[in-house]
Parts: C-alpha cells; sequence; structure tokens
C-alpha cells in the first residue's frame, strides 16, 4: 500500500515541487488559457509566433485559391501571405485590395480573428507580466548542526529585491514514510515547530531553524535515516509585497539528500570599509565543516 495515503513530492533539480499525474482526464482546450498562462515564456512566445504564421498561411492560401485580390499576382503565395498580413494587422496601405466577393468575406473575417486574438494576446501578456512574485532565494542546501547543544535544523532565504516584505510567514511540513505495525506504508506530513516562524519586516536574510528536541518529530534522526525514511520538507512563504501591495507567495522544498549533516552556513555578511555591512550573495549556498550532531 506504499504512497496510498498520501503521494509523495517530486522534486525538481531546483528545489520545487513537481507534481505528476498519471491516467487523469485530459484538460484539453478548456485549460488552454491557464496553460498560456503558466508555460515557460519560451513557449508562450513560440506559440504566439506559430500561431501567428499559420493563421496568416491560412488565409493566404484561401487567397490564392478565391482570387479576387486587385494588384496580386495571380497564384502568388507571397502577394496573398503579405495580403493577409495587412488585413490581419488592419495596416491597409491600399495596394492590394479585395475585389470579389469571396475576397471580402474572407477580409470580414480575417479582420475580426486579428481583432480577437490582438486582444486575447495582450490580455494574455498583461496577465503574465503584471503576476506578482516574491523574488525569494532559497538556499540549495539545508544543514544539521549544534546550536546550543541541540542538534538543529536550518536553511536560509533571502529577499532577492529592495522591496521588503511585511508580515513573513513561514511554515515548513514534513514527509516521511512511515509503517503501520500490520506492515503497511504511508506517506505522513507532520507541520515543524520553528524558533521563528514570523518576521515583521523580511529585507534580507532569514535563517529557519528547527530543534531536533524530544517534542520534535526528527528526535534522534540520522542522515541514514532520513534517506531511509525518505525525508521531504516542503516550505512556504507568504507575506505582503510594498512594491506589489499584495500579498505574495514562494515555496521550496529539500529532500534527504539536500541536508547537509554536521554542516553549517557560511557567515553571510560582510564588513565594509566605512563600518557597515552588507549581505554578500556569492556566500549564500556556502557551508562549512562542523561537528557531527548526535541525536
Amino acid at each position: 500500500m506504499k504512497g496510498s495515503f498520501d503521494s509523495r513530492p517530486v522534486l525538481n533539480d531546483d528545489g520545487s515541487v513537481r507534481i505528476e499525474r498519471l491516467n487523469g482526464r485530459r484538460a484539453g482546450i478548456r485549460d488552454l488559457y491557464y496553460w498560456l498562462l503558466t508555460t515557460s515564456r519560451g513557449k508562450f512566445a513560440a506559440v504566439l509566433v506559430v500561431g501567428y504564421f499559420v493563421l496568416n498561411t491560412f488565409f493566404a492560401l484561401a487567397y490564392v485559391a478565391g482570387g479576387g485580390i486587385e494588384n496580386a499576382r495571380p497564384g502568388a503565395f507571397e502577394d496573398a501571405f503579405f495580403f493577409s498580413v495587412q488585413t490581419m494587422a488592419t495596416i491597409g496601405y491600399g495596394k492590394m485590395v479585395p475585389t470579389s466577393t469571396l475576397a471580402n468575406v474572407l477580409v470580414t473575417i480575417e479582420a475580426g480573428v486579428g481583432l480577437f486574438g490582438i486582444a486575447v494576446s495582450a490580455a494574455l501578456m498583461f496577465s503574465r507580466f503584471t503576476r506578482a512574485t516574491a523574488g525569494i532565494l532559497f538556499s540549495r542546501q539545508a544543514v544539521v548542526t549544534r546550536l546550543n547543544g541541540v542538534p538543529t535544523l536550518m536553511f536560509r532565504l533571502a529577499n532577492e529585491r529592495n522591496d521588503l516584505i511585511h508580515e513573513a510567514r513561514i511554515h515548513v511540513v514534513l514527509v516521511r514514510t512511515e509503517r503501520s505495525p500490520e506492515g503497511h506504508e504511508f506517506r505522513r506530513l507532520r507541520d515543524l515547530a520553528l524558533e521563528r516562524s514570523f518576521t515583521p519586516i523580511l529585507g534580507l536574510s532569514w535563517t529557519i531553524m528547527h530543534k531536533l528536541d524530544k517534542d520534535s518529530p526528527l528526535y534522534g534522526c540520522t542522515a541514514d535515516a532520513a534517506r531511509d525514511e525518505e525525508l521531504q520538507f516542503i516550505v512556504h512563504l507568504a507575506g505582503h509585497h510594498e512594491g506589489f501591495q499584495q500579498e505574495v507567495h514562494s515555496r521550496w522544498a529539500y529532500s534527504a539528500k539536500d541536508i547537509a549533516w554536521g554542516a553549517r552556513f557560511a557567515d553571510l555578511f560582510r564588513l565594509l570599509p566605512d563600518g557597515g555591512r552588507a549581505l554578500d550573495y556569492a556566500c549564500f549556498n556556502q557551508i562549512v565543516a562542523d561537528p557531527e550532531p548526535e541525536a
């Protein structure tokens, strides 16, 4: 019965959660708008460019077959294609004009398709470019080291923008494999108590800490046990972004292989000549060896 209770999150190389589904119903055209909003910029641009050329090619072939375009060479696909471009973009240079009823009908249809396509494309681009993102950088690894004599799980994050994030809240969930006395195997989710799960202002960096004490579901855990139980940590950050003036969210995930046991983070701040301190992003992911913590 492995995985029958909670599905196991699958992680991308960048630490984000990848969701995979098998044998589900295909969304098809009804979710095209959602796909265009969430797909990569490259794929989005490719869809617009390919769609633009496909539509113009279709209408150009229709103009070649139907004729009726004044000043266009008979049967010339090139002239028909550029006439289609002018019609769809409502340019209208006036050198090539429709003269037959069929050509005027095609121009009417294409003009409507062009106006509709421009409206939809503009709306999609506006939605994509105005979507608020938190701009949070998470450390590639988490570490387990001793802090005040207690083994402590740590990872850190930083605000990559100049604008502050107010009322920032962090939530960490442990996902682990557990076995019942009957031998059933489940993926369980457990909230982790943090040393500090809230900060009024997130401007630079924030180190998140969870003590592996007797109250922790990770009490007594070792590096080998973490791998055997396929431990994963799902991280969610939320707060009010000063620049966007709205709530923003960011998420990350760590698996057992992303945890460095017996290590700590390198100092992130550098002393400036004028006595000030600066955050050095070159050291953000650097870790240094530390004595192996004992459970």
